[in-house]
């Protein structure tokens, strides 16, 4: 089937002064849009459980950024910047951040023209005594380049990283990061390591307008979706259905599906990371019930969503897919998703509303809002403008919602 999509209709004009360079002293203290099949208004973050639908689940992404960004210099003394974006070797996260003595990752290299050969490496104290990080090229792309670190010090690479890292803010902030982005920068939920990129809708919540909204009958779910840099790529091509998507891998718990089952219908997703974690289900439960298996080793392909069924429901999907589990014995499904949600007929068969912040220009993350809203994206984004709110990772949020 020919798709085609022409981003420059996605496109709009966003002056600096309008991306929020720093977060609000308190999360929950943005502004929150709210879009009502068609209507727009506008609250405050903190009510939204005034505005949401009774008894909805709230789906957070509990992934957790890594302090992913080393800078390590060469003997020479020139500056390198090696930005871990994701596990080669050993390959699976858990293993990785687990590693002792070395390992290798796919990176993306500032500086990477004075880096041709050899090693840069980084002296570090520990445990009162000197120690050394010393990273290799072993394998060169057009983009990301594969290093291979190996350390002294007796740490896991996950708490190497942790004691020499630092946060990798969105280069859009045009800034470095600072001590307050160590916490800001992440969700108070955020549990598992993984990501590159906050999944940043969720960062307006507090543990206490969590525990204010369980006590009103809201419901709270949890999914992993590991970020990728891939979140920050613009959208190239003149024709967006001509860009290719990342892979990013998820995880969901045989108990969260049986959740999602019981209030299909009444499902909200915090941040597009769990819309497409959610999205990319029905996809699995589909090869499923074509009579083979979710393939967790086969990410969820770009289009593949666009060929499922329309009569296939999304209670269908999770029959589906619990049904599998419980004949496997299976408790953690882990896949991973390449999933491009456009206006080119995506159907949203899992997800009922989206809380989500305000995305760039020409970006994938607008189509997805643009697919869920039917197009009224730029009447949303010209009251956003004309209205004050804060735009990007550490901006304001709007709640979508159908009906």
């Amino acid at each position: 089937m020919e798709r085609h999509i022409r981003i420059a209709d996605y496109d709009y004009p966003l002056p600096d002064e309008r991306i929020a360079k720093f977060p609000l002293a308190e999360r929950s203290a943005s502004k929150l849009l709210v879009w009502h099949g068609g209507t727009i208004g506008e609250a405050r973050f903190a009510d939204i459980a005034d505005r949401l639908p009774a008894g909805q689940l709230l789906v957070f992404n509990n992934t957790k950024v890594i302090r992913a960004r080393i800078v390590m210099h060469k003997p020479t003394g020139a500056r390198i910047e090696v930005f871990c974006l994701e596990p080669h070797d050993p390959a699976d996260y858990e293993r990785a951040f687990a590693a002792k003595g070395s390992c290798t990752w796919s990176c993306i290299v500032g500086n990477l023209k004075k880096w041709k050969e050899g090693t840069v490496a980084i002296r570090f104290e520990h445990a009162g005594r000197e120690e050394s990080l010393e990273a290799e090229i072993v394998g060169r792309g057009a983009r990301e380049q594969l290093v291979r670190f190996a350390w002294t010090a007796d740490m896991t690479f996950g708490q190497l990283l942790e004691h020499l890292g630092r946060i990798p803010i969105p280069p859009y902030l045009n800034r470095d990061s600072e001590e307050i982005d160590n916490t800001r920068y992440q969700t108070v939920y955020s549990k598992f390591e993984g990501s590159v990129a906050a999944p940043t809708a969720g960062l307006h919540f507090t543990p206490e307008l969590i525990g204010a909204m369980k006590e009103r009958g809201f419901d709270f779910e949890e999914v992993t979706l590991h970020v990728g840099a891939g979140t920050f790529l613009p959208v190239k091509e003149e024709d967006a259905a001509r860009h290719a998507m990342h892979t990013e891998h998820f995880e969901i718990r045989l108990e969260t599906l049986r959740t999602l089952r019981c209030k299909w219908g009444a499902i909200t997703a915090v941040g597009t990371t769990s819309v497409r974690t959610l999205e990319s289900l029905p996809a699995l439960a589909w090869r499923v019930r074509q009579g083979g298996s979710p393939e967790p080793g086969r990410p969820v392909g770009q289009w593949e969503p666009y060929d499922i069924p329309a009569a296939f429901t999304g209670a269908e999907a999770l029959d589906t897919l619990i049904a599998h589990m419980e004949l496997e014995g299976i408790e953690r499904l882990k896949a991973a998703t390449q999933i491009m949600i456009t206006p080119l007929g995506f159907e949203f068969r899992i997800v009922r509303n989206i809380v989500t912040n305000f995305h760039q220009p020409s970006s994938t993350l607008l189509l997805l809002v643009s697919a869920y809203v039917g197009g009224d994206w730029r009447r949303i984004y010209d009251y956003a403008l004309a209205h004050d709110f804060r735009f990007l990772s550490y901006g304001d949020s709007s709640l979508l919602m159908r009906d």
